[in-house]
């Protein structure tokens, strides 16, 4: 009887025992990953907000939808162009101390603007300091926690953390929806701003750069894994292995497929829906409310195509989810309506499951094909993500303004669609031997 009593504690002090035990522990993977879940939806606050903003401005300071849409587009397109910068610093100064500074970016140009009058502060708020500091919060900061912390579970992983901005959407879309309406538009920036500078003390106090910080190896790893030293001469390594990737053709289809992502999504739905649903009599706080739920469903389906990117060809999941997308994007114009009916809910069900659902398979690509410079190369593809979007995002304005509907943008984009699921398909699988680096051919 002594014997099995003594037992357990014989193991727990015996290195098989100890191994036994920190298995059944919670990794130090997973409470990172958690930080960096909650610092993206800090940092999606914003991304709410331009869509609510679009007609209290245009009332208050007479600004045309062009003009606004030209402040998201900036905005969309920095956000797009620092994120592989980002990437770089992050190697060369650490995740923690990047994403601090930009949130507190971020914290800036949001709470500055309600002080501004004329539109160049308009683009120098919204576009130039929020798009540095969302850019540099952007998807290329979830590869970069996913690739030093996992090697088992990133296309779960990847998909939890992408699901985060939709996360961050699902709450601040009613809230700050409300508050426009009841409060006027200047609270519910000064409310980004603070949504912002809350997450700070989380990222200094728990986030960690790698899992050597903490004497750990990667969840997943079958050893330990060195912390490497700071990479110096982060923009020549972020430009050179764009340079490098762009003499590749996956590199082409990858960045053209995500440009479409990024026009059908953040560049249109997430910047015009709102106003195009109020144009046909829908109340800004019942159209908001709709977005909010695409976020509920987009929650569910990136994690949804994590689970199936880790299982299944990540080009074949691509065009179905842009096909989807196209799809239901064509219908999207003779749902419109006053009142929110049947047909408008399983649009935005099905919408919704579909919003990002991109972003684990892309990243995946990347990572199957770029190998330890896959971070920085899907830096680059999420640039002409928002590149894509800041396109539409004025041009939605500008047809706004031009045809008095949104119209013709449904369509175009619904088109688009059907372009990258061709493109998605005719991607050649990855290897050791597709993979490049900086200045390697």
């Amino acid at each position: 009887m002594t014997q099995t009593s003594d037992l357990p504690a014989a193991r727990a002090a015996s290195p098989d025992g100890e191994a036994v035990r920190r298995r059944r522990r919670v990794h130090r993977a997973w409470f990172v990953a958690a930080v960096a879940f909650v610092t993206i939806i800090g940092a999606a606050a914003f991304r709410s907000l331009p869509g609510l903003l679009i007609d209290p401005l245009h009332q208050e300071f007479g600004w045309s939808r062009a003009t606004i849409g030209l402040a998201v587009s900036i905005n969309l397109a920095l956000y797009g162009l620092t994120a592989p910068f980002a990437a770089a610093l992050m190697d060369r100064y650490g995740i923690r101390r990047v994403v601090a500074v930009a949130l507190t970016v971020i914290a800036a140009g949001s709470g500055l603007t309600v002080w501004m009058t004329a539109p160049w502060q308009l683009l120098l708020c919204w576009g130039l300091l929020v798009g540095l500091g969302t850019g540099s919060m952007a998807l290329a900061f979830a590869a970069t926690v996913t690739n030093r912390w996992f090697t088992e579970r990133r296309g779960l992983v990847t998909g939890i953390l992408t699901a985060a901005a939709a996360s961050g959407q699902l709450v601040f879309l009613p809230l700050l929806s409300w508050i426009v309406q009841e409060h006027q538009w200047r609270p519910a920036a000064v409310t980004v701003a603070l949504a912002a500078l809350a997450v700070v003390p989380f990222v200094w106090l728990l986030l960690r750069d790698h899992p050597a910080d903490v004497g750990t190896a990667p969840y997943g790893a079958k050893e330990f894994v060195p912390k490497p030293p700071p990479v110096p001469g982060a923009a020549r390594r972020t430009l050179g292995v764009l340079f490098s990737a762009a003499r590749t053709g996956p590199f082409w289809l990858l960045a053209g497929t995500f440009a479409i992502c990024g026009a059908s999504t953040n560049g249109l739905v997430q910047t015009h829906f709102v106003p195009a649903a109020h144009d046909h009599g829908m109340p800004i706080t019942a159209a908001a409310s709709l977005l909010a739920v695409i976020g509920v469903f987009d929650v569910v389906g990136t994690i949804a195509s994590g689970w199936f990117t880790d299982r299944f060809d990540a080009r074949r999941l691509l065009a179905v989810y842009y096909a989807l997308r196209g799809i239901s994007l064509l219908f999207l114009p003779m749902l419109l309506a006053p009142s929110v009916h049947p047909p408008m809910i399983f649009f935005i069900v099905f919408y919704g499951l579909d919003w990002v659902a991109t972003v684990p398979p892309t990243i995946a690509l990347c990572r199957e094909h770029y190998g330890d410079d896959s971070a920085i190369v899907f830096g680059w593809v999420l640039a002409s993500h928002q590149v894509g979007a800041a396109v539409v995002a004025f041009a939605g304005g500008l047809a706004r303004d031009v045809f008095g509907t949104y119209d013709v943008v449904w369509y175009a984009s619904g088109a688009l669609c059907a372009a990258a699921a061709l493109m998605a398909l005719v991607i050649r699988r990855g290897g050791a031997g597709a993979r490049v680096g900086v200045g390697v051919a």
